[in-house]
């Protein structure tokens, strides 16, 4: 069976589950014999392998004991056994009399159990953790480094970064100390420390993979990437600096069988620190919007629309009626900075919106028809955020290669467009198939020049250089597609 790719959430289901669905297997790594080069023949070999590298066990000493581990307990609705009329075989007349006649039984209800990581951030017993390590907990205990239980009161949660605060009630504990994650560099050490598996306090080292990276699942989060061994019971446990800082919240995993393979993700702390402060000030999170689908802008793409390089984010779609419509954002600007900073990509775009109180100004610098103007734009409240995935042309000579046909105004009004052609067939080797172009797509518009029937599209690609993009509307979202016409 073909593997999937899969975004894994690290919360694990107990370490009695873990066993029966086939035991921990614990694996010897192989050691490669090292081969020194002639200008370390001086040096011995056991300072070799230990030059350079960093020692964690001073950091561990003393914030390991602001570290806890998170134990969740849930009710869960099962199928009761009904009778199973013993000596009966199910052929027997009498055994079908028997069940037609059996008392309904109702589901039952059996406590599940999961597990997670947390850290102390106050000493009044604030904990931070991740919001689906305590979702739909009927029961948290939180159990520290000296073996004290405490039942936890969850404070409040924001499933859109996946944040949650807890409070135990307790005075004098040990805190961890936070930084400052707009100073992480790529490249550097890292330390995490939680409870994969059921096993408390364990510890792992690694190093920054990656910054602001934006992950399938469509949130704004900026995770700081990492390959930093975290696994099922790691969730919400620190990701500190070799400072001792705790710089994220360890979050996720991709992989492919739902176990470290060397790619983690941590929350920011900054972010996180600041879902914290709204909910235990406010008792909710809220965050901005100005009421954009954005995607991400390839290199095919910042051609078409006259860029230098493919930075930005690009704006597919407009909500009617959105603070973005109404400062005048259209389809296929592309938003290169907000508030003077850069937008290198589009999570940039969107975390940064997020970050921003309703009700505040914003001023963005946008691209549009090959020249930079200033929009300001008044933020909105955040709702469910949409992100569209866009498809990237191929270097490929050729025509468009599709088969279209103007759409109704029936068919205008139900897909919420206006214009547009339907594509009914795309040639198996043409540009369009190559680009990701599909029957079904209702193509609206070409180089932002908008689309009403088959032969202006025609005179339209006629006129377009190499590198053409179309908007297209697929499903429920709108996104460009960078198309090279040859």
């Amino acid at each position: 069976m073909k593997q999937k790719l899969m975004v894994a959430a690290l919360v694990g289901a107990g370490l009695t589950a873990a066993l029966a669905a086939g035991g921990l297997k614990f694996y010897q790594p192989l050691m490669a014999p090292a081969h020194a080069g002639a200008a370390a023949v001086t040096q011995p070999a056991a300072a070799l392998a230990i030059q350079g590298l960093p020692d964690f066990s001073s950091l561990v000493e003393r914030f390991g004991s602001a570290v806890v581990n998170v134990s969740v307990t849930q009710m869960q609705k099962t199928a009761a056994a009904g009778p199973q009329f013993r000596g009966l075989d199910p052929s027997d007349p009498f055994f079908e009399f028997f069940r037609r006649f059996q008392v309904p039984t109702p589901q039952a209800e059996a406590p599940a159990h999961g597990l997670g990581s947390g850290f102390i951030v106050s000493a009044d017993g604030l904990i931070l953790t991740n919001a689906h390590v305590v979702q739909n907990a009927s029961e948290v205990t939180v159990r520290l480094t000296d073996k004290r239980e405490f039942k936890a009161k969850v404070v409040g949660s924001d499933p859109q970064t996946d944040v949650a605060v807890l409070k135990i009630e307790a005075a004098n504990l040990p805190t961890v100390k936070l930084g400052d994650s707009e100073d992480v560099r790529v490249g550097e050490w890292v330390v995490a420390i939680g409870s994969p598996f059921g096993f408390e306090n364990s510890v792992s080292a690694g190093i920054v993979s990656a910054k602001g990276r934006a992950l399938p699942d469509g949130t704004y989060v900026p995770f700081i990437q990492t390959d930093v061994a975290v696994n099922p019971g790691n969730s919400g446990g620190p990701l500190f600096n070799l400072k001792g800082e705790v710089i994220g919240i360890n979050s996720q995993i991709y992989s492919r069988t739902g176990g470290y393979q060397g790619l983690s993700f941590a929350i920011p702390i900054g972010l996180a620190t600041k879902i914290e402060q709204q909910i235990v000030k406010e008792g909710k999170v809220t965050r901005g919007r100005i009421g954009i689908t954005i995607q991400e802008i390839s290199q095919p793409l910042a051609e078409s629309f006259g860029l230098k390089k493919p930075d930005g984010a690009l704006v597919s779609s407009v909500e009617k009626g959105s603070p973005a419509e109404q400062a005048g954002i259209e389809a296929g600007d592309v938003i290169l900075k907000i508030d003077g900073k850069e937008v290198a990509r589009s999570i940039d775009l969107s975390s940064r919106v997020a970050d921003l109180k309703p009700g505040a100004r914003a001023k963005l610098e946008v691209w549009r028809k090959g020249a930079p103007r200033d929009i300001t734009v008044t933020v909105g409240e955040m709702k469910d955020p949409k992100v569209a995935a866009g498809a990237a042309g191929q270097e490929n000579p050729g025509r468009l290669g599709v088969a279209v046909r103007a759409l109704t105004l029936d068919e205008q009004k139900a897909a919420g467009v206006s214009g547009g052609v339907l594509v009914e067939d795309v040639n198996a080797n043409s540009a369009a198939a190559r680009a990701g172009i599909q029957p079904g797509d209702i193509i609206l518009a070409l180089n932002s020049t908008p689309v009403v029937s088959a032969e202006q599209l025609k005179g339209v690609i006629a006129k377009s250089g190499r590198n053409a993009a179309l908007l297209v509307r697929r499903e429920d979202a709108k996104i460009y597609v960078a198309v090279d016409l040859g």
